[in-house]
């Protein structure tokens, strides 16, 4: 994810290569990431005295914010899932500004949903900064940090989702005789094309799926055995479940 948005600060003009700097503590990756953006500083130490973007594992993130305190960042947006702003300012030290955000993956190509939220000291710029960075990448909300579980469950776990379905169509696809090359191709441009048409048509889901819905037809018989089979109900207890783990790792 630090790549992605590395990459979406330079590709929309956020910043230039040189005014940004990476702190990687793998050599190897260091090399990488020197190759792929050689005017940006690319070291194992954190510069002092500027905006921060904490894009670490969760199980890291204590380490780096220790590390990144000494140098008395003004304001630090953190990306690492589960944890909450109350840690972050601990860690970082009472001048520190905090806003966390929940990106999800096709933040990597330039398409994802973020959803930001202040800590306890953040102001308004401080949110504005974390929407501009991350708009690099997608979209973005802002939410309170009470949200950001439900986030998660929703739009953080929903790519996850959209991908089970895609892998369960194209087994369907099969099943019925189609090229397993044949039905990956459909399900991958169905999946692309409804997902443009729901973004670019100012209409609910529900009038879109009707416009498709003859009475009698064929695709008002596969929603009928999906009605019937639960899945609005599976879609709804597996965001509930995904909420609930995320309350849980965040201690909540």
């Amino acid at each position: 994810m630090a790549d992605a948005l590395l990459g979406g600060l330079i590709a929309q003009g956020w910043a230039q290569p040189d005014e940004l700097a990476v702190t990687e503590p793998l050599a190897e990756r260091r090399r990488e990431l020197s190759g792929r953006y050689p005017q940006t500083l690319v070291s194992d130490t954190p510069q002092a005295g500027v905006d921060a973007v904490l894009a670490t594992k969760p199980n890291d993130i204590e380490a780096a914010a220790g590390a990144l305190a000494a140098l008395s960042p003004p304001r630090v947006l953190s990306i690492a899932a589960g944890v909450r702003t109350a840690s972050l300012e601990r860690w970082l030290g009472a001048g520190t500004r905090v806003v966390r955000a929940m990106p999800n993956t096709p933040a990597l190509v330039g398409a994802g949903v973020s959803a930001v939220a202040p800590g306890s000291s953040a102001s308004a710029d401080d949110v504005g900064w974390a929407v501009d960075v991350l708009s690099s990448v997608g979209a973005v909300e802002v939410t309170s940090e009470q949200q950001l579980d439900a986030v998660t469950g929703l739009s953080g776990s929903g790519p996850a989702y959209v991908f089970l379905v895609a892998e369960a169509l194209i087994a369907a696809g099969v099943a019925e005789g189609l090229a397993p090359e044949v039905a990956d191709s459909l399900v991958r441009e169905t999946i692309r094309g409804a997902g443009e048409l729901l973004v670019r048509a100012d209409r609910p889901p529900a009038a879109l799926r009707a416009d498709v819905t003859s009475p009698g037809g064929t695709t008002a018989e596969g929603i009928r055995v999906l009605e019937h089979e639960g899945v609005r109900e599976a879609l709804a207890a597996a965001v509930a479940a995904a909420t609930r783990r995320s309350l849980e790792l965040g201690g909540s």
